[in-house]
């Protein structure tokens, strides 16, 4: 099928509605929770683990609605699934305003959880209709960019809100940005499309029928593998879920409680985590596409460890900078890598379900984490603890990626690209004399052959 020319491939505007869409379900839903926790624990009483069961609420909400997402999608279409996730996001933002007690909060809070899911799920699965294998991964980071513009809103507006209506600024803060939810619900309905036929369009990305075919035969062959390949990814993510919410949750309280930052201050801190996110998801979406997604992501949780190590261990603030960096510039690489592994392994019409699959071990991370970061700050009084804990998980996380398998066909793939490269960069250094060719013991014209000793060494680290 032949894309039909024009100067903007819709699958463009797609991800401009997904920017959009995240940023009010995740961005506002979830990541303003830790910006609005001090003013609003303070007016409601609230003790450490209770705000930690707050958004433990949301993601038990999240992880129910990302169990049904996907068969939702299926009957009522992706782009209305959305929609309705991004209402009950902003409607139940927009009570929470009101709520006077924590069991008001809490309930309302799940009901933001449970649309976040509604609206999250389906969209992951449209990148894997509008995108092919070569652009999934940028497109994935591009549009989880959303996350990171809420960030940084939200770390310039909390604070204003609070200044400007005392006491009461959180009230305004969860009535505006609802406000804003339900608004951006009806957007996502004029501008989806649930696949690129409606307009009658090919994906977007370079073809790669190679690759395609192996992986469609392999999925045939091997489904056993791939839900194994599954849970193991489910696995990961959790690790994800359970570390980076615990970050997103309480290092504004840890600034403005433990380090003595006031909080326009932290506010100022957590809106360049969110500047810097911005260009996470792009930046290793790019990354994984061209290292593969198994080195991404073990470069990100080794990042993500240092991160929580810097803030553990309780040393002067500029550590404490260096950590905010490295988080912001990590923020939502897992996910974005996530996103395109899926698509990879299951291809478009199974991604919404897969991902919906590895997303409930995500969101089982995501309950046990701030419960369990609250309880420790209740019982030693700081948060450090759970930081360490947070390390210690993303340094698993590292060694289990190293133990997952890539697509066949990926690998060969991977194993062709190379060989190709370093003919390239081998001819333009040696045009006359090719050094590494003689160094293997192979002629010119067997270089590019299964035989060839750069390919037998890339098979052999591709199975580790």
């Amino acid at each position: 099928m032949t894309a039909r020319r024009t100067n903007l491939h819709y699958g463009w505007i797609i991800i401009f509605a997904g920017i959009v869409i995240l940023f009010s379900c995740l961005g506002l839903g979830r990541f303003s929770l830790g910006m609005l926790l001090p003013s609003m624990g303070g007016a409601l009483g609230l003790n450490y683990s209770q705000m930690g069961f707050i958004g433990t609420g949301n993601f038990v909400g999240y992880m129910i609605s990302a169990a049904l997402a996907g068969m939702i999608a299926r009957r009522m279409s992706a782009r209305y699934t959305i929609s309705i996730g991004l209402v009950l996001v902003g409607g139940s933002m927009v009570l929470i305003s009101r709520a006077m007690t924590f069991p008001e909060v809490l309930t309302l809070y799940v009901a933001t959880g449970m649309g976040s899911g509604l609206a999250n799920v389906p969209l992951m699965g449209l990148v894997s209709h509008w995108f092919l294998k070569s652009a999934r991964g940028r497109a994935a980071g591009t549009m989880l960019s959303g996350n990171g513009l809420a960030i940084v809103f939200t770390g310039f507006y909390v604070p204003y809100v609070n200044t400007r209506f005392g006491a009461e600024g959180w009230r305004t803060g969860w009535l505006t940005m609802g406000a804003m939810s339900l608004a951006i619900a009806a957007i996502a309905a004029i501008l989806l499309r649930n696949d690129p036929a409606e307009k009658g369009l090919a994906p977007l990305g370079e073809t790669d029928t190679h690759c395609r075919s192996s992986l469609a035969t392999d999925a045939q062959k091997k489904k056993g593998t791939n839900r194994l390949t599954m849970v193991h990814l489910g696995c990961i993510y959790s690790l994800f879920g359970a570390t980076y919410v615990v970050y997103a949750t309480f290092i504004v309280m840890t600034m403005v409680n433990e380090r003595g930052f006031g909080e326009s201050t932290a506010g100022t801190f957590w809106a360049a985590v969110g500047g810097l996110s911005i260009f996470s998801g792009p930046l290793f979406g790019w990354l994984s596409d061209k290292l593969g997604r198994k080195a991404g992501m073990m470069i990100v949780y080794t990042l993500f460890t240092v991160a929580y190590i810097l803030v553990a261990a309780n040393l002067p603030n500029p550590y404490l900078y260096v950590s905010i960096t490295i988080f912001g510039l990590s923020a939502w690489s897992i996910p974005t890598i996530m996103t395109a592994t899926v698509g990879d392994y299951m291809g478009p019409r199974q991604a919404a379900k897969a991902f919906g699959f590895i997303t409930l071990f995500f969101g089982a991370g995501q309950i046990s984490g701030p419960a369990v970061a609250g309880f420790l700050a209740d019982v030693t009084g700081t948060f450090s603890i759970a930081f360490w804990l947070s390390a210690a998980l993303t340094a698993s996380a590292v060694a289990l990626t190293f133990f997952l398998r890539q697509p066949t066909g990926q690998m060969k793939l991977r194993a062709r690209r190379v060989v190709t490269l370093l003919y390239k960069i081998e001819n333009g250094l040696f045009s006359r004399n090719s050094l590494l060719v003689k160094v293997a013991g192979l002629s010119k014209s067997k270089y590019s052959s299964s035989n060839c000793l750069v390919v037998r060494l890339f098979f052999c680290f591709s199975n580790l």
